[in-house]
């Protein structure tokens, strides 16, 4: 199994709509890989690692895919569609990392 995570740094000046991207963006997501995306899970930063300090990432969501080629080939043709989206709930650029789940 597979987990692709987009992390949304948090610099305090961006816009993250987190209604939006819990009822729009992720949704979209899910139908677009269809069977690809097992599951997702969104989350919203809420504090750094000292009491009373701000989150690094204002946001994140992990999609978890039965294999890399899987979620490729689901991906690959929704692209355009999915990345012009972000628009609609962020300016903030995400930092995506695609990883292999060895236990769970």
């Amino acid at each position: 199994m597979i987990k692709m995570s987009v992390y949304y740094p948090a610099d305090g000046g961006s816009r993250f709509d987190h209604d939006y991207y819990r009822t729009r963006h992720m949704p979209l997501i899910q139908e677009r890989l269809g069977d690809a995306c097992l599951r997702y899970e969104i989350e919203k930063g809420l504090a750094g690692r000292e009491p009373g300090s701000a989150p690094e990432f204002v946001a994140a969501c992990h999609v978890y895919s039965p294999t890399l080629a899987i979620f490729q080939e689901a991906f690959g043709p929704h692209r355009a569609e999915i990345a012009a989206d972000v628009a609609n709930y962020t300016d903030i650029a995400p930092i995506v990392q695609i990883s292999e789940i060895v236990r769970g």
